[in-house]
């Protein structure tokens, strides 16, 4: 069975051709040296032109009324090329966080603004990770600090889980502190967002809200580390074809045709994995794909690494951003190794 049917096809193609002249290596490069740390126009045609952010937004709240699995192919686009962009960040994970939670109010006033491109943050992990909060409420009261915030920067809405429930904040209230912070990967912003006995109004949000989110977040994330595997591995094999030595093409030695092919087969199964995942939507196969794609996207890119030899590790080839994106989406939602226990446990081990 093919995960593209006909709609998702012509999908891709759309976003694959709007990245091809908007979003080619310099362009990625300029945009992260912004102060969004991603190109605003590029967002604003992707939302206007194919309406990305509006996909997984249903009708009634002005969005397309699409499924996560439309979700998935820009995700897996936007991966193949680096783009950064508010889709993770704001289109999935904050617009998911409003769909799962079933509160129509907070639905109907922020969903509109979000499928239309404006830019929402998921306050969710703390300095340890996305096992707990960084966050605690006291009624309707915010406080505490939360890490790896994808947009947490120049977001207009804040919404923030606790172990009390999802809270909606005003960037602007009184005692909320925002800032960039460093990252490994320079295409994908991450920012700290502190609470200082913040007024907080406190949204409807179901007591399995965090599992359906996470599942939601890792399959969403999966798909742009297939994207990205499979244009590490495209760009090696370009590369492998053109560069000489001996007087032949290095694509043409045995030793490094085998390479390729075991690059070849980690992007094949990982894009199973990950296509799996979204079609059956259970977490169980959400986790898998998380584990599978961050160690395939990894091992491609180290391999790509080497195959390009010396030039690759240097700042105006682009192997290198595809090894750092590698290192640093799989440590994004939690390591592979957090998730193995729950794997061992689900195979009887």
């Amino acid at each position: 069975m093919s995960f593209d049917n006909e709609e998702r096809a012509a999908l891709r193609s759309s976003v694959r051709d709007l990245l091809g002249k908007h979003s080619d290596s310099a362009a990625v490069r300029r945009a992260i040296t912004t102060g969004h740390g991603y190109d605003d126009t590029l967002w604003s045609r992707l939302c206007e032109q194919i309406g990305v952010a509006a996909l997984a937004v249903p009708e009634k709240y002005d969005g397309v009324g699409a499924s996560m699995l439309e979700v998935h192919v820009v995700q897996e686009e936007l991966g193949r090329t680096l783009t950064p962009s508010p889709m993770l960040g704001s289109a999935v994970l904050a617009a998911q966080a409003l769909v799962l939670s079933g509160d129509d109010d907070a639905c109907a006033r922020l969903l509109p603004g979000i499928a239309a491109g404006s830019v929402a943050a998921l306050c969710w992990a703390g300095t340890d990770g996305w096992s707990g909060f960084g966050v605690t409420a006291s009624g309707e009261t915010l406080s505490g600090t939360a890490s790896y915030v994808l947009g947490g920067d120049v977001a207009d809405v804040l919404l923030v889980l606790t172990s009390e429930g999802m809270f909606e904040v005003d960037p602007a209230a009184d005692g909320v502190t925002r800032r960039r912070v460093p990252a490994m990967d320079p295409t994908r912003a991450l920012s700290e967002v502190v609470f200082d006995g913040v007024a907080a109004r406190r949204l409807v949000s179901p007591t399995d809200l965090v599992d359906q989110l996470r599942t939601v977040a890792l399959v969403a994330l999966s798909a742009e580390q297939v994207g990205a595997a499979s244009a590490a591995l495209e760009l090696t094999v370009e590369y492998a074809k053109s560069r000489k030595q001996f007087g032949r093409a290095i694509g043409s030695f045995q030793a490094l045709k085998h390479r390729m092919a075991d690059m070849y087969a980690l992007v094949e199964t990982a894009r199973s994995m990950s296509y799996a995942a979204a079609l059956s939507g259970t977490h169980g196969d959400a986790v898998v794909a998380k584990v599978y794609c961050s160690e395939a996207l990894q091992n491609v890119a180290a391999e790509a690494i080497q195959l390009h030899g010396g030039i690759a590790i240097t700042w105006e080839h682009d192997a290198q951003l595809y090894f750092k994106r590698a290192h640093g989406s799989a440590q994004l939602f939690g390591q592979p190794r957090d998730y193995l226990a729950e794997l061992a446990t689900a195979a009887g081990l």
